[in-house]
């Protein structure tokens, strides 16, 4: 299997850990252990005594009990857990694709959600995300993307990087289009909880079509990057075995400590989501309020949900734009074209941290800077 490099990663490989702002990242802001252990009474107490050897394959018992909680017809035998979001990605592709299979998946995206499927042999057909519509993709189209051989559809909603969110009832439509044709469904959920005020909520694919994969993870909304906790909630327990069978070639099993802090983060969700819905609800205000202020400068499609945005620049080329705010403001932008050369005035902005009116204010100062530059 021959993979391409992963554009993105190899970005934040490059910057993520040496620009001085960090404005383009995907995940929620984070707390302490002793932050999380504050919310649950006992949590250290229960870390000290934790034995540190290999854990359940398919994840703690504990831990899937607790993911199950997040669903409406999900038990724990119907949860795969794996290390972060990318090997669940992997495992899905590889459990479930054949060369010369079709896959569906909305563009832009991320990378491994097309190439895995490619460097299988598989074909990607790209379903667009249109932004002269808010991002939304042509219902009309899918059904001659997905035909009658099309092996999986890829769903992510809230959508990275857009924030694009279909009506629940728009997406019922999408997974009864990929049923009626006999395409499985790969729900990307990462984003799951993060909807703005006023967006009705998606349920998880998984609980509408019992074929359906859905994918979680405590990165986003959970804000727990550094515990690398993903998992896959599927009813088909046949995929969730074809997928574990994959999963033996790759973690085998996770960290008992990440899944250990993982089970005390579900148990304190309502704290932690909370949390971070309210710090969502600040800095979309000061996003909205940021573009709309610029509106001759940048075209602008309000996320309506997750923790990314995906402005554009009204003239000039943002691979551009982004050097220069890093090389004069220290600031970290994440270009368009990074998710395909179709999105050269593009880039990716993340609101979900705690400096975000920080670092929005010093863009402020860069857009004048640039303005004048080009003047």
């Amino acid at each position: 299997m021959q993979l391409p490099p992963f554009r993105l990663e190899r970005f934040f490989a490059e910057h993520e850990f040496t620009a001085p702002r960090l404005l383009c990242a995907s995940d929620g802001e984070t707390l302490s252990v002793a932050d999380l252990f504050a919310l649950v009474p006992g949590a250290e107490a229960g870390l000290s005594r934790l034995r540190l050897g290999y854990t359940d394959s398919r994840g703690a018992p504990e831990l899937r009990e607790a993911i199950a909680e997040l669903y409406e017809s999900i038990s724990p035998d119907d949860v795969l857990v794996h290390v972060g979001a990318e090997e669940a990605i992997y495992t899905f592709m590889a459990a479930t694709l054949c060369p010369g299979d079709a896959v569906v998946v909305p563009t832009p995206c991320y990378q491994s959600l097309t190439d895995v499927a490619v460097g299988l042999g598989a074909h990607a057909s790209a379903w667009l995300c249109d932004p002269a519509w808010g991002f939304a993709p042509d219902m009309a189209e899918l059904g001659a993307l997905l035909g009658g051989r099309a092996k999986a559809l890829v769903l992510n909603f809230p959508h990275n990087p857009t924030g694009y969110m279909p009506t629940p009832e728009v997406f019922a439509s999408m997974l009864e289009m990929a049923r009626e044709r006999g395409a499985r469904v790969f729900s990307d959920e990462v984003y799951r909880f993060s909807e703005a005020d006023g967006v009705a909520p998606l349920p998880a694919a998984c609980d509408l079509d019992d074929r359906a994969v859905s994918l979680g993870v405590m990165s986003k909304s959970f804000g727990l990057a550094g515990l690398r906790v993903g998992w896959a909630a599927c009813r088909d327990r046949e995929q969730l075995a074809r997928m574990a069978a994959v999963k033996d070639y790759l973690s085998i099993c996770g960290s008992a400590v990440s899944e250990y802090l993982a089970v005390c983060a579900l148990r304190a969700r309502e704290a932690l989501l909370g949390r971070m819905r309210e710090l969502l609800g600040r800095n979309r205000a000061l996003l909205a309020d940021f573009f709309h202020a610029r509106a001759g400068m940048f075209h602008f499609v309000p996320p309506r949900g997750g923790l990314t945005a995906f402005p554009g620049l009204v003239s000039g080329d943002a691979d551009a734009f982004c050097r220069a705010a890093l090389d004069e403001a220290g600031l970290l932008l994440l270009p368009g074209r990074l998710y395909g050369a179709q999105w050269p005035e593009r880039f990716r902005i993340g609101f979900g941290r705690t400096d975000f009116a920080e670092n929005l204010k010093t863009l402020g100062e860069f857009c004048q800077f640039w303005d004048a530059a080009r003047a």
